[in-house]
């Protein structure tokens, strides 16, 4: 099976695709930019899924749900915000098909069925939701309000990419409210370190943390603070952002509250999310030329037990031992798989469980039982070694937080040795095309100086770091003086 990956240094795109397609986790479908994600792609994003709604939840949040239509005049309610997703928009015109007279069996929109006003297929839901508070939000003690969606959301990009930039994905967006200014910046960075928490403790992906220049935040935010993670190409991923939003979308909606003073005030807002993305991003960071690395944590299956024998009797005599293995390691929560089928050989299963990026996998044969041992193959060294059936549970419990441990450890350096410093424009070039990953490098802070760079080299300033070191230096590209570096990169 893993004969058939494309590698790393061979072609990196056509190996990413090769991991998502032969790795189970997603498939192109008929509809073009979008896939189907397959179960095995989908108990990843349920384990993602879960996690973070525990989080959500923990600190004070709900969910609820929103229509996936927009009608277009609360779309373009907010200016900027409408503005920055109109080319990506999706809008329905019509609500019904009829028979086509002159084509038979085919069908025709009904020109007779024209909306009134056409409706916009959700690209983000902060119009829908905020014209749905004004009429929550009437008084101090109707806030905060904190709630999250899990949904899809339709952006019609034409450039796509499994899971890294489809037509249609799943995403999580959450959508505060608030009485003060200063409530809603600590929601917006109470949830970025929500998020780089998550990424690092369960993704195993290490990130920056960071806010965006006004070239780069979300339309219609005041600020936008972002998580930043590097692949094993260089290239950067926006993993996870959280805006501030002010007062704009509540002006733009006129959600204005009385305040303690009976004062009227316009509400202050945030919105957040994470999407499927992070599969890709995911994949990238952990993923060798043998297949899928999925760390325990989130891992759909942490370990695979394939049995080796020769005839009945000793298939039998596995199956009970297997059978109090399969009891121990569920009562310890560790999710696990008895792969007995007879369809494929043992070493067929263990090529297949390789590149599903299984984190552990457990050899059990005749001999191993006479001797009371295992073999056990871990999947982000490769490494095997007999062990001891006695505490095995235990065994396998250290060993995949080790495995866990190790991920992150291993990709944390990696972006750390890919992290250069550029004093010039030609050494800032000369980074960029020959080792990638971040550079630090000098802005002047100008939107100009920013898409200049940006389109001589077609790297993006990913983020200016929080707690960014203050220091005296020229902008790499006009000389002007600058007071702090900020992280340049290639960008998914």
């Amino acid at each position: 099976m893993a004969k058939e990956l494309m590698t790393r240094a061979q072609d990196y795109s056509q190996w990413y695709n090769d991991l998502i397609l032969k790795g189970d986790l997603a498939d192109y479908s008929a509809v073009r930019g979008c896939m189907v994600i397959k179960p095995y792609g989908y108990a990843l994003w349920e384990n993602m899924q879960q996690t973070l709604d525990k989080m959500f939840k923990d600190t004070g949040h709900q969910n609820a749900y929103f229509p996936l239509f927009v009608p277009k005049s609360l779309f373009e309610a907010e200016e900027k915000n409408a503005e920055g997703f109109a080319k990506e928009c999706a809008i329905v015109t019509h609500y019904r098909l009829k028979t086509d007279p002159n084509n038979k069996g085919k069908l025709m929109v009904d020109p007779e069925a024209k909306l009134e006003e056409e409706l916009i297929v959700r690209p983000t839901s902060e119009a829908i939701i905020w014209n749905t508070y004004k009429t929550w939000i009437q008084s101090y003690r109707d806030l905060p309000i904190l709630v999250n969606q899990w949904a899809n959301v339709v952006r019609w990009e034409m450039r796509t990419r499994l899971f890294l930039r489809t037509a249609e994905f799943l995403w999580q967006e959450g959508h505060t409210a608030h009485a003060t200014k200063e409530e809603a910046i600590e929601e917006t960075k109470m949830i970025l370190d929500l998020y780089a928490d998550f990424a690092e403790n369960w993704m195993a992906m290490p990130v920056i943390k960071g806010v965006k220049t006004p070239n780069e935040r979300f339309a219609g935010a005041e600020d936008t603070y972002c998580i930043e993670a590097l692949m094993q190409d260089g290239k950067a991923l926006q993993a996870g952002t959280s805006h501030f939003l002010g007062q704009n979308f509540a002006k733009a909606f006129d959600v204005k509250f009385s305040d303690k003073s009976n004062q009227l005030d316009y509400v202050w807002a945030t919105s957040w999310g994470v999407s499927t993305r992070l599969i890709g991003g995911l994949v990238m960071t952990h993923s060798d030329d043998q297949g899928l690395v999925l760390p325990p944590k989130i891992a759909p299956l942490q370990v695979v037990i394939v049995p080796i024998y020769k005839g009945d009797e000793q298939k039998a005599a596995i199956d009970v031992k297997v059978k109090e293995f399969m009891q121990s390691f569920k009562a310890a929560g560790i999710r696990v798989k008895y792969d007995d089928s007879d369809n494929q050989r043992p070493g067929w299963k263990f090529a297949e469980y390789e590149l599903k990026g299984v984190p552990v996998r457990i050899a059990i044969g005749a001999r191993d039982l006479e001797n009371n041992q295992v073999e056990i193959a871990r999947r982000d060294t490769k490494e095997k070694s007999s062990v001891s059936m006695d505490g095995l549970t235990n065994t396998v419990s250290t060993l995949l937080e080790e495995i866990q441990t190790n991920l992150f450890e291993r990709a944390k350096q990696y972006r750390d040795e890919h992290i250069t410093k550029a004093e010039s424009w030609d050494e800032f070039v000369q980074i960029l095309d020959t080792k990638a990953g971040f550079v630090a490098a000098h802005w002047d802070g100008t939107p100009e100086t920013e898409e200049k760079i940006k389109e001589l080299t077609k790297a993006t300033i990913r983020c200016i770091p929080l707690n960014n070191e203050q220091e005296a230096g020229k902008c790499i590209l006009t000389g002007n003086p600058s007071s702090q570096r900020v992280l340049f990169a290639r960008a998914y």
